[in-house]
């Protein structure tokens, strides 16, 4: 993965890409999550929430800039 990506004129960087991508991810699971009521055992969604985008963030990180 490049560190730097052309978006028109401007170069933005290529973790921007990745952000993108697991808030992405993060919509659909939390969508699953919610529909199913799972949010029931969990002791306070919206820390849940941003534990789970921080270990996808960090998943995907890791995974494309070894």
């Amino acid at each position: 993965m490049p560190l730097e990506v052309a978006l028109g004129d401007a170069l933005v960087p290529g973790m921007l890409l990745v952000y993108l991508g697991c808030l992405l991810v993060l919509w659909v699971v939390d969508t699953i999550v919610g529909r199913y009521g799972l949010y029931r055992y969990v002791w306070h969604p919206s820390l849940f929430r941003v534990a789970v985008f921080f270990v996808l963030f960090g998943a995907a990180g890791l995974l494309l800039y070894p």
